[in-house]
């Protein structure tokens, strides 16, 4: 999501301090880059053709859009070869000094919190979803059946939260990681799994997050074309949307293609560590990741306006091939939401140097009480959020605008190409946070 992207950060910055060789071949590279940028932002790319006014409009905006992407994973991995460093939070440090590196781990921080409350936002879709099914299958009406608070899909999310997501994200080490670990070294050349059963787990943990995008863009369009010519909505493409509407795209594409905080330990990790190679490598992800996110035009296509901002929701909860993605999506958020979390340790870190500054010392209890405290307030928090701001649409516009500090304003300051990504992501940043706030307000 985005899903793995951290797990990737975290994996491949862990092989690359043991002093080993990179071992990453391309096609491992693309493999990760792609798992790293596909995930639930694919969820929302259908509602954004329709705020952005059209298909032409928005596509257009996604082909500019390309060249600053583009452009900052080459920054990037120029700058991991010059500093030498192999995470994207210590490259930014190492070029840009202390202040702005404390600014990256902000940052990088927030952003992951938001994942985390997009994620339950997904999830909470989904079981919208099966309450509608139950209603259908046992053949009441919305208006006839009397409301339960036990029935509410946020009672539901919250029992999921506690039943499943926290006891998978209060241990220390997430047993899972084990299998995601041996699934990136599968994609690396010359590499052999253990045993067929770690092989075949690794598998599914890695791939997961992929297939459920892949699966979701096919079953998209097989939907439009099985669909019958009178139930399909065309769109009017004569009108030409506003300067707002065209931008308000923007976000979505930057949470959708953001791979770029996990591009330098893929970098740092690959056998051919040179510009022009990876700067191939940065260009195939991409275009792939382009198409694969205009494909889903065809869900803009089927709904027109009505269009969920969630995909998934614009489908009935009885069909079976969409029964099918919101299992692949849920199933892939419980098992990273625990990773997601994990990888937000610099709050505990940080924590953890208050009191070494103070005490001198940490215990080992002292360290897993404030695990399990950041734990359980980092999933209130995110479950709050997601009860009480339900519209997917805004929370990924908050994300967008964090994404652009990864995207165009840490690599812009790198650069002397800086100064025009600095200026194209500092609008980013103000103009789809600022919408956002606006809507979430608007809708209180």
């Amino acid at each position: 999501m985005e899903e793995l992207a951290r797990e990737s950060i975290s994996l491949l910055a862990r092989s690359a301090s043991h002093a080993d060789p990179p071992r990453l071949g391309s096609f491992g590279a693309v493999f990760i880059m792609l798992k790293s940028a596909l995930g639930a932002g694919l969820l929302n790319f259908p509602w954004a053709f329709q705020k952005a006014g059209g298909v032409t409009t928005a596509v257009s905006v996604e082909l500019v859009s390309l060249v600053f992407l583009i452009s900052g994973l080459v920054v990037l991995g120029y700058a991991s070869s010059v500093s030498r460093q192999k995470t994207y939070q210590d490259v930014v440090r190492e070029v840009c000094g202390r202040a702005v590196g404390k600014l990256c781990e902000v940052c990088f921080c927030f952003n992951l919190f938001m994942i985390s409350v997009a994620f339950l936002v997904v999830v909470q879709d989904q079981l919208e979803k099966c309450i509608s099914l139950y209603e259908t299958v046992t053949g009441s009406s919305e208006a006839g059946m009397p409301y339960h608070w036990y029935t509410d899909q946020r009672f539901a999310l919250f029992v999921m939260c506690l039943v499943i997501i926290l006891p998978l994200s209060i241990p220390k080490e997430i047993g899972i990681q084990k299998y995601t670990r041996a699934a990136l070294t599968c994609v690396q050349p010359d590499s052999q799994c253990k045993c067929l059963r770690e092989f075949i787990v690794s598998l599914c943990v890695s791939v997961l997050g992929t297939l459920a995008a892949t699966y979701l863009c096919v079953a998209v369009i097989v939907k439009y074309y099985l669909m019958d010519s009178h139930a399909v909505i065309t769109p009017d493409h004569s009108q030409v949307s506003s300067w707002a509407s065209m931008f308000s795209v923007v976000p979505t594409i930057c949470f959708g293609f953001q791979c770029h905080e996990a591009c330098i330990a893929i970098y740092s990790s690959m056998e051919n560590q040179k510009i022009s190679h990876w700067a191939v490598i940065s260009v195939l992800s991409m275009l792939f990741c382009l198409l694969i996110y205009t494909l889903t035009v065809y869900g803009f296509l089927t709904f027109g306006e009505d269009v969920a901002s969630d995909i998934l929701m614009s489908y009935p909860g009885n069909d079976v091939v969409m029964i099918v993605s919101r299992l692949l999506f849920g199933i892939s958020i419980i098992t990273i939401y625990p990773i997601i979390l994990l990888l937000g340790s610099v709050i505990l870190n940080l924590m953890l140097r208050v009191r070494r500054h103070y005490r001198g010392i940490v215990t080992h209890s002292f360290e897993n009480r404030c695990r399990v405290v950041l734990t359980v307030a980092w999933i209130t928090f995110t479950l709050v959020i997601a009860m009480f701001v339900p519209d997917m649409s805004d929370v990924i516009s908050i994300i967008g605008g964090i994404s652009a500090f990864f995207i165009f304003i840490f690599p812009a300051i790198l650069t002397a190409w800086g100064v025009i990504t600095i200026v194209v992501g500092a609008f980013i940043f103000g103009q789809s946070t600022t919408l956002a706030v606006m809507e979430v307000f608007r809708k209180f």
